[in-house]
């Protein structure tokens, strides 16, 4: 079982030997190939090749790592198969010029041959990836707000008179052996956006398999099940509206090709962190609401049928055969892991691995790799073999001035692993060579001269919280509550004497002697009463609050666009180191 890893010294690819050992412990794990390429920039894996492209071409191997032949494309930015691996398409960054102001940016060749089949130029990022049906024998693309479909016979790709047109957000084809469009329709003037269902060819509007309307949606995103019968779609907008949160809101809605059409119910308020279909494409889980997050299983009509409770996690990620999900804290959390049985519905293991940036199971079902990667950290990159029972079987540490940027695992056909029996043994495993997390919890810095230590207890799993605070980003909420300084109380009451409930003497003489005399001035006393009980953010705070949450929203916009595979200049990756600290700054102030 082989896995690659790509970084600035070029493109390793790894095997595990000894992979069906009853003792993990005992695999071997061993890099044998090595294409010494610093610029190499992407790479891909289908059943019989594997690709990868540098800043001088594009390479075709084998799966014995044998070259088969190369293409003379310099600028490669993404590599994708087809479903079936017949063609490979090559997406590269638009670029004008003057001597060709209409390049071709993005080209699809035949696997085999390296022959260039067809090319198209795709100037927006957001609209570069076509989809080819799981026959391959249908593709369609987005170009100037337009769906075009294009017949596949033979190598050769045949426009057809089919066309989505209107106010196309985004659209989708489905994988499975039926071919369905997913379109979402963007509202104007005030009326609702609407995702709709079609069954290739019939793309008439009377001719609609299923359909939901909503809200005006900034963003729509579209996950498919494997048989391609249902379809999950994700709205959200920039901005709520009603000021519950700061990064807008966000709903989930499901659409079948049986005409079903729901929106998901969710317990609580809060935002959508992650969904995700299991294999088995009967059920799925959807990780949503303020930290601690719920976590829920939901069949094909919607219904709650697993509840996995609150936990510290943000992430999904099913193993290929679906009878195991590892749920996962990263980014802004701290990177706690949990794995379940699906079948008995129980957790098998934590663990933890700080700092992930990447996840990705293997094609076994029973190990998954993390990693910490660049640009997302430049400091600390690393992967790390795991076993499901939360035991670490391999660690490699990458060296100072080097960068690592991504790992894959080798593709392989659908039946070549047999699905895992999971048991509930403890598996021995090495124990990592970097420093573990502090168990010290973060104590704001208004309040650690009043001698608060901020001493936790040693479990690597964060306190629970007390409740979401509106407005700050998501995910965000209290652990701790915060406690008023001494000085402040002795400054403001004016008395150093205070009876059981708290409140000073001369406090109740004033409030009892206040309702034995109504005056015009009630209204004054109560609003500084208020001000005695509560400390209140000073206007140079609330400016700072201002300006810190504007950085985060514009750190959340380059997240999204290096998620995208848009490549970001130096200060643009320094801004996104700094979120940790600016989240940690605005918790300082609006404790304060």
């Amino acid at each position: 079982m082989n896995f690659v890893v790509r970084s600035s010294t070029g493109i390793d690819v790894w095997e595990i030997s000894n992979k069906d050992d009853p003792v993990p412990s005992k695999r071997v794990f061993k890099p044998f190939f090595k294409e010494t390429r610093s610029a190499a920039r992407c790479l891909a894996y289908s059943e019989k090749y594997f690709a990868c492209g540098t800043k001088d071409n594009v390479k075709m191997y084998n799966l014995n790592y044998e070259l088969q032949y190369t293409i003379p494309l310099t600028r490669s930015h993404i590599l994708k198969f087809s479903p079936k691996g017949t063609y490979l398409i090559v997406y590269e960054i638009f670029i004008s010029t003057k001597e060709n102001p209409n390049s071709p940016n993005l080209f699809i060749y035949d696997a085999d041959t390296g022959k260039e089949l067809i090319s198209f130029v795709m100037k927006k990022h957001s609209e570069w990836e076509p989809f080819i049906s799981n026959d391959e024998t249908l593709l369609a693309i987005m170009m100037s707000g337009d769906v075009h479909f294009y017949n596949i016979a033979n190598g050769t790709f045949t426009k057809t008179t089919q066309k989505l047109s209107g106010k196309v957000g985004s659209f989708s084809l489905s994988p499975g052996q039926n071919t369905h469009v997913a379109l979402y329709l963007q509202g104007v003037k005030g009326s609702p956006s609407m995702a709709k269902l079609f069954k290739y060819p019939n793309l008439d509007a009377s001719a609609t398999v299923a359909s939901k309307s909503f809200s005006q949606a900034d963003k729509v995103e579209m996950i498919w099940n494997k048989k391609g019968n249902g379809c999950l779609i994700i709205t959200s907008t920039d901005v709520d509206t009603t000021g519950v949160s700061y990064y807008g809101k966000q709903a989930l809605h499901f659409l079948a090709t049986n005409s079903d059409s729901f929106s998901v119910p969710l317990k609580g308020d809060g935002p959508i962190h992650n969904v995700a279909w299991s294999p088995k494409s009967n059920q799925f889980i959807v990780v949503y609401g303020y930290e601690p997050a719920n976590a829920s299983l939901f069949n094909m009509k919607c219904d709650i049928v697993f509840d996995f409770g609150t936990g510290i996690r943000n992430c999904i990620y099913w193993n290929d055969f679906g009878n195991l999900v590892l749920f996962g804290a990263f980014g802004n959390l701290r990177g706690n892991i949990e794995v379940w049985d699906l079948s008995k519905k129980q957790q098998v293991s934590t663990s933890l691995a700080t700092d992930t940036t990447l996840l990705e199971w293997a094609p076994s079902g029973d190990v998954y790799f993390t990693a910490t990667t660049c640009p997302r950290l430049r400091q600390g990159n690393n992967f790390k073999i795991w076993h499901y029972s939360g035991a670490l079987l391999f660690e490699l540490i990458w060296p100072d001035k080097q960068e690592l940027y991504e790992l894959a695992w080798q593709k392989y056909a659908e039946n070549f692993f047999k699905e895992p029996v999971i048991s509930s043994n403890k598996i021995e495993g090495i124990q990592s060579s970097q420093p573990q997390a502090s168990t010290k919890k973060y104590v704001p810095p208004n309040i650690r001269e009043f001698g608060e230590t901020g001493e936790s207890s040693s479990s690597s799993v964060a306190p629970p919280a007390q409740g979401p605070i509106p407005g700050l980003p998501p995910g965000y909420t209290s652990s701790s509550k915060f406690t008023q300084p001494k000085k402040f109380s002795q400054r403001q009451s004016g008395n150093k004497h205070q009876n059981a409930d708290g409140k000073s003497q001369h406090q109740q003489q004033q409030r009892q002697k206040q309702r034995a005399k109504p005056s015009n001035n009630d209204n004054k006393n109560k609003n500084n009463n208020v001000q005695v009980d509560k400390p209140q953010m000073s206007e140079e705070d609330k400016k700072k609050v201002t300006a810190i949450r504007k950085k985060l929203k514009d750190i959340k916009g380059l997240k999204e666009k290096q998620e995208k595979g848009e490549k970001l200049d130096n200060n643009q990756v320094k801004k996104i180191a700094m979120e940790d600290d600016l989240n940690k700054e605005l918790k300082a102030l609006t404790l304060s």
